[in-house]
């Protein structure tokens, strides 16, 4: 019961008499009653003879009301402590000033009301406030704990003072220090206690506590370590200055008592503003504990940092009106706190000193500008403005790529860039298990963790990652394996429930790497799983500086590297280069350097390696030794234009022209991003060596050629995939160009028959007119030695135009083709291989000529073999063209 009651004179005797001898003048037993807070006080032993309680008193039925607390007390009583204000101009009796000799009073009639036990164990009584305990201690001229003379007593309060229980449950609740009212001057209202604690002094309005005693409640006594008897504390008045007001203190908040659970939200912004008000110019200090009351629900705070207005952290500060008070939850508490709407998460998720360069990996500026915007920018901004706007978090991103472009080591970094626990990574086939049942069950330990936090912390979890390599090893669509066992599909059917399943986690990420998306399944890969799908492609020029700027380093660094080395003219050398290759050419040019240091005629000594450079001629070497594999098929088209193209004509002129225009249209025009070309011509014609010749003049990155020699045994099934693989490969370049040689050999045909691959031929006229993705460029140009056949199969409508190239029809372009390999070594050689085509008795005139530059040129390299190159060559021309 509250102490303003207990000397009322109508109150019921047994709790009169529990504040010693009161206004009813009944003499004084040796034990008063004492309040205690919630804990057990250790008391001291009673005197030998055990007085009688005190008779009761007949209470007077009066109007009761209650106070802020809940505590009932009459209309005529003095308010006071947390919830009133008291009147300090009149003074309660005090037990150290009544007259010992008075009567007692009779005792109350049998049927009168009992008096109210004493909560025995203390803590929070009947009304649901925090009390002191109840227990009896002997009066002031016979205390159980020892008066010791208080030593200085000095002016204005300092000295060394006794400690004494909380006279009352409304002062425990301001969780300040109470003192005696003449023990301090009014001007003083903080006190330093050891020379460590600052506390706020609230003086004592129920006037039982006497002179050089204080009286701190238990959950302040239990911080600071002092016992409720028979020790003594010195303190000193304190006036702060202007920097110990606090800017901003951050709270842990729990129900007192742990298992208390309810269904209602404690919003943060009411609950800060409460406390400034309930507690106003109140001293925090870290790992300081707090009790109060919000809205009737017992609260019990910890404090976790403070930072004053002089930009201190970790020290006292004192609350003030635009002091902000942050809310974090208590672990161990069922509390639900409703976050702030203008402050951001308390657990932030990006590292403070984050920066992109520091994550060493470049060219990805872009991949993770839109990662941060898609799944991160949520994450920074108040809790309280996210569910405002009724959103979830991001919880999947998937990035998806070329091999070697840095997919996981953009994972990686990203578990560096968030302030979160260290990333689980999880390579795809470790999560297969050969029991049944045991690879779901490794789904599940995956995000064991987070839903623990998540059912402990709510919005205050930290943040999960768990990255998955080769996801499409255990995600492939549903019902595409034929395993029989069905493991496949409910590992899929566990990683999807638990991602957005009926309990869903919002403290979770999850990273997923592929090369193939097209094998992932759909389920997976829709919003509120892997919703955020990141292509992570191949870097251009200024992307291939940067990442050859991370390799080289520590070359420059250490001052190893040449000065001649001119890293942006090795970025533009390595076109469609990924990140790994790239790393690979460093490695490369390194080993020639280290090989120019090994001694000769042995293998593994060195010598002179102080003086070791990487020079440029190094990093030539690397590139004809380090080849791209989505760059440009320098061998194969090499082999096809080994001999040069020959412009015997005009008309090869013209078709390399035609060629030049074609690309500049794909390089430049943004409404023809696809353009086709068929040559067609007859057998020998150079087709597929003029096609070679335009699409490496286009300078384009990605350069591939596909022949029937590079498919031979592949059966049609196969075929269909190497088709799909290398157009799927050129999407991933900004510019293509796939040069499809001999069109009727990939498609099987034969006149004989006639039969064809109609599998291939469709796939070919589906890959010739598909768009590539918005961004990327395509040229392709095809080869056919039969235009007809291509007419009956309805292809010639797949391309945008046809070029014809014609043979050699004429003695003039004879002439200019031998003087071009220099068959001859005179001119009247020359004179004379013409004078025998000319002679009309030979057939060789000049309409029936007709003969492919590449036939010439087999025939004139056998003729040079031969001791009579004239005539060989002239009897083999006559034979073929007649």
């Amino acid at each position: 019961m509250s102490f303003f009651k207990r000397n009322d004179p109508n109150a019921p005797a047994a709790r009169r008499a529990g504040a010693g001898a009161g206004t009813g003048g009944s003499p004084a037993g040796p034990y008063e009653r004492l309040p205690a807070d919630n804990g057990s006080y250790s008391s001291l032993p009673p005197s030998s003879q055990q007085p009688g309680l005190p008779p009761r008193q007949q209470p007077q039925h009066q109007p009761q009301q209650r106070d802020p607390y809940g505590h009932s007390h009459s209309h005529s009583q003095n308010q006071g402590g947390y919830g009133g204000q008291p009147d300090y101009s009149r003074a309660s009796p005090s037990p150290y000033n009544q007259n010992q000799n008075q009567a007692q009073p009779p005792l109350p009639p049998r049927n009168a009301p009992a008096p109210a036990p004493a909560s025995g164990g203390g803590g929070y009584g009947n009304e649901g406030y925090y009390q002191e305990k109840a227990e009896y201690r002997p009066q002031p001229q016979q205390r159980g704990y020892p008066q010791q003379p208080s030593s200085g007593g000095g002016g204005g309060g300092r000295g060394m003072y006794n400690i004494a229980p909380c006279p009352s449950d409304p002062l425990a609740l301001t969780n300040r220090l109470v003192v005696n009212p003449n023990d301090f001057p009014q001007d003083v209202e903080f006190v330093l206690m050891r020379n460590k604690f600052i506390f706020s002094i609230v003086r004592d309005p129920t006037r039982t506590l006497d002179p050089r005693h204080v009286g701190p409640s238990k959950i302040i006594r239990q911080w600071v370590g002092l016992s409720a008897v028979g020790e003594t504390v010195d303190l000193e008045p304190y006036h702060p200055g202007n920097g110990d007001w606090a800017s901003t203190v951050e709270l842990e908040v729990g129900f007192r008592l742990k298992r208390k659970e309810t269904s209602d939200l404690f919003d943060s912004e009411e609950m800060a503003a409460a406390f400034i008000n309930a507690f106003p110019s109140l001293p925090l200090t870290p790992l300081q504990p707090l009790v109060f009351d919000f809205r009737g629900h017992e609260l019990k705070a910890t404090v976790r940092a403070v930072s004053t207005l002089d930009g201190h952290d970790g020290g006292t500060g004192i609350i003030m009106e635009g002091t902000e008070v942050i809310w974090v939850k208590d672990p161990t508490s069922g509390i639900k706190l409703k976050n702030s709407s203008k402050r951001g998460p308390t657990n932030a998720i990006l590292a403070p000193n984050f920066k992109f360069e520091d994550m060493g990996i470049g060219g990805l500026d872009t991949e993770f500008a839109a990662i941060f915007r898609r799944a991160f920018a949520s994450r920074i901004f108040p809790p309280g403005l996210v569910d405002k706007l009724g959103i979830q978090h991001v919880k999947g991103i998937l990035l998806f790529g070329p091999p070697g472009t840095g997919k996981t080591l953009m994972a990686r970094q990203i578990g560096k860039m968030l302030n979160a626990r260290e990333p689980k990574v999880v390579n795809g086939p470790e999560i297969l298990n050969k029991f049944v049942g045991q690879s779901e069950e490794n789904i599940r330990k995956l995000f064991a963790d987070a839903e623990k936090e998540q059912k402990e912390k709510g919005d205050e979890s930290g943040l999960h990652i768990i990255i998955f390599d080769e996801l499409d090893a255990i995600c492939k669509q549903r019902g595409s394996t034929n395993s029989g066992t069905g493991v496949g599909d409910s590992v899929v059917n566990q990683l999807l429930s638990k991602m957005d399943g009926v309990d869903q986690l919002n403290n979770v990420l999850i990273i997923g790497m592929t090369n193939r998306m097209d094998m992932i399944d759909e389920a997976l890969l829709r919003p509120g799983r892997l919703e955020v799908h990141i292509e992570i492609s191949l870097p251009d020029e200024a992307g291939r500086f940067q990442i050859l700027n991370i390799h080289t380093s520590k070359m420059r660094n250490n001052g190893v590297m040449a000065d001649d080395v001119d890293l942006a003219e090795l970025a533009a050398l390595t076109k469609n280069f990924s990140g790994a290759e790239l790393g690979g050419l460093t490695k490369s040019a390194t080993s020639f350097a280290f090989n120019r240091h090994v001694k000769v005629g042995t293998v593994a000594s060195f010598e002179e390696v102080e003086n070791i450079k990487i020079s440029r001629a190094d990093f030539m070497h690397a590139l004809d030794e380090v080849q791209a594999a989505f760059g440009v098929s320098e061998e194969e088209l090499q082999q096809v234009v080994q001999n040069g193209i020959i412009h015997y004509s005009q008309r090869v002129n013209d078709v390399l022209n035609d060629g030049s225009l074609l690309v500049e249209q794909v390089r430049k025009s943004d409404r023809t991003p696809l353009v086709s070309a068929l040559l067609h011509g007859p057998s020998g014609a150079g087709k597929t060596a003029l096609a070679a010749t335009i699409a490496m003049a286009s300078d384009f990155p990605f350069i591939k050629l596909i022949s029937p020699e590079s498919m031979v045994g592949f059966s049609e099934p196969q075929k269909i995939a190497q088709l799909h693989k290398i157009f799927s490969d050129s999407y991933k370049s900004p510019l293509s160009v796939i040069v499809v040689d001999n069109i009727e050999r990939l498609l099987d045909w034969n006149p004989i028959g006639p039969r064809f691959a109609n599998g291939v031929l469709q796939a070919l006229v589906v890959l010739f007119g598909k768009r590539p993705p918005k961004g990327r460029r395509l040229l392709i140009l095809a080869t056919t030695s039969n235009r007809s056949i291509l007419s009956d199969m309805d292809v010639l409508s797949t391309f945008d135009t046809d070029i014809p190239i014609s043979p050699i029809t004429n003695l003039e372009g004879i002439d200019h083709c031998l003087r071009e390999v220099k068959l001859f070594q005179s001119t009247k050689e020359h004179q004379k291989l013409l004078s025998i085509l000319q002679d009309p008795t030979m057939g060789t005139n000049q309409d029936g000529i007709s003969i492919g530059v590449k036939k010439l040129l087999t025939l004139a390299e056998m003729s040079r073999q031969d001791p009579d190159p004239i005539n060989k060559l002239a009897s083999s021309l006559i034979r073929e063209v007649s």
